[in-house]
């Protein structure tokens, strides 16, 4: 209803804001490797551009590799594959991504999902959908399932301040429900903890860089410690 309100005012900004963004392609290079020796810890990182590495150079500097170079430095070989989309919502990734994700192993799956389905304006009943389908679908194949938290948007400066304020609180409402999911779940829901200065942010204002990735998966890892679970 506050969308809708604000709708006269916010949509020129919006248009404005998507005409004149810079836009990022997403990471170059392999999209899977292995960090370590020995019997590997498959992880699987499932999301959205920042899955797909948007806002550095190669996939080495992205998400999933540098999660499982931290994981790797707490003593253990991973397997990574990183699985995301420029642009996907949860649903979409839950009909697109989803099913040939599952044809190779994973131990401990993290979804990143948020920011888009915070941009396109999802209902919150089509997004918890999508997650429940991505999250069930590697519980039954006996994998530890973690979420994301969905990223503060009111702290994203390449957004005019109105637009952030409204999307700041799409985002705290939809992280409202990952949380409700997570726990209901049994997953472990895991918050951004990441300073939203210049050198952690990429050229658009928008994405993590490098040192942004790196820290994140540093984080995350730290919050995976205890999991040794390995196929």
């Amino acid at each position: 209803m506050l969308a809708l309100i604000l709708l006269p005012l916010l949509l020129p900004q919006a248009l404005h804001t998507r005409r004149h963004a810079l836009r990022l392609p997403p990471a170059a290079g392999p999209q899977c490797g292995e960090v370590g020796v020995g019997e590997s810890l498959h992880v699987l990182v499932l999301g959205e551009s920042t899955v797909a590495g948007v806002g550095v150079e190669t996939q080495s500097e992205g998400l999933a590799a540098q999660l499982a170079i931290a994981l790797a430095a707490q003593g253990r070989a991973v397997a990574w594959r990183a699985v995301g989309e420029n642009g996907i919502t949860a649903i979409q990734a839950a009909e697109r991504l989803l099913p040939a994700s599952l044809d190779a192993p994973a131990d401990l799956v993290l979804l990143v999902f948020g920011v888009n389905d915070c941009t396109h304006f999802s209902s919150r009943s089509v997004w918890r959908e999508g997650l429940r389908r991505l999250a069930e679908s590697w519980q039954a194949k006996g994998a530890q399932v973690a979420f994301a938290a969905v990223p503060p948007l009111a702290h994203f400066r390449a957004l005019p301040w109105m637009l952030r304020q409204l999307l700041g609180w799409r985002a705290t409402l939809l992280d409202h429900d990952l949380r409700a999911l997570a726990a209901e779940l049994g997953a472990p829901h895991c918050a951004l903890d990441l300073p939203f200065a210049a050198q952690y942010l990429a050229r658009d204002g928008y994405h993590p860089s490098a040192l942004g990735y790196r820290l994140w998966a540093e984080g995350l890892a730290a919050r995976f410690s205890g999991f040794r679970q390995a196929r």
